[in-house]
């Protein structure tokens, strides 16, 4: 039986997990609605600003300490690969790729992460291969329209997306960043002056002009997207298996197919009944592989 320390944490790891399923599937859709009427990095620049020095004025109200520069430092790949790669690459490509399309092939993030993980001295168990393996070949059946083929570009674009969130979340593991939710701001605050200069470099329009549709898309993103979902996996990196923190890649896709459905009208079929139980059933071997 649990001791009650374990209990408590078991619950925390439960309930962080259930939200990131919930919100970072439902952030596709939201996105996909947003980059339609402000440019995908702008928008991503606005979104981790906000949420990132949100969070900074709540952590200096508790008196946390600062981070370091050298921890600053450290932070800046790792905000880049996650948001100007991870984030600014999806919303970029959903200006031309639905919300379900984008959503599926992020699933591939875990399996990307496992293929990295030997570089980085970690080796998943056999039960977390099985699970990224089941994963995707949902992610694969899911795949087998014809949206990905009439946009080459895009579909390169969205697939170099989950390489560089993956390779981000390795290395947040591994490089001294700030301690606690103080790492989540200096990722968030780093990727979005990344995202603001990329943005600049390709010459996007920066406005605040845009209908109240928009703005609440763009609040729900920075605040239930990123303050609460980012932080929520942040923590989960550091306190759980890789696995198990990156496990919301095969329920996003799910999430995201559903509201897409229901909400966007997007197209839903057979196939992507079949591959939503590929994908569940990947969820729950990657779950019940224990954290450490």
């Amino acid at each position: 039986m649990d001791t009650p320390t374990s209990a408590a944490r078991t619950t925390t790891v439960a309930a962080l997990l259930l939200l990131l399923y919930g919100v970072w599937g439902s952030t596709y859709l939201v996105l996909h609605i947003a980059v339609h009427e402000m440019p995908p990095f702008y928008i991503g620049a606005l979104r981790y600003l906000i949420a990132g020095s949100a969070l900074w004025g709540l952590l200096g109200l508790r008196g946390e300490a600062h981070a370091s520069l050298k921890q600053w430092a450290w932070s800046a790949p790792v905000g880049a690969l996650m948001f100007v790669f991870g984030n600014g690459l999806v919303a970029w490509a959903q200006t031309r790729l639905s919300s379900s399309v984008a959503a599926i092939v992020c699933a591939t993030m875990p399996l990307c992460a496992a293929a990295m993980g030997p570089f980085f001295g970690q080796t998943g168990t056999a039960r977390e291969w099985l699970g990224m393996v089941l994963g995707f070949i949902g992610v694969a059946v899911l795949s087998l329209g014809g949206e990905l083929r009439a946009e080459p570009f895009f579909a390169f674009v969205l697939f170099l997306a989950p390489l560089g969130w993956a390779l981000g979340s390795l290395l947040a593991r591994r490089w001294p960043l700030p301690g606690g939710l103080m790492s989540s701001v200096t990722q968030m605050l780093t990727g979005g002056v990344a995202m603001l200069l990329v943005s600049a470099i390709k010459g996007e329009a920066w406005s605040l002009q845009a209908p109240r549709s928009t703005w609440a898309a763009l609040a729900y993103l920075a605040f239930a997207g990123s303050l609460l979902g980012f932080t929520a996996y942040t923590w989960l990196l550091k306190n759980t298996r890789p696995a198990l923190a990156m496990s919301y890649a095969y329920v996003n896709p799910v999430v995201a197919v559903l509201l897409g459905a229901f909400v966007g009208a997007e197209h839903i079929d057979v196939q992507t009944i079949a591959a939503t139980g590929l994908v569940v059933g990947a969820t729950v071997l990657l779950v019940r592989a224990r954290a450490t």
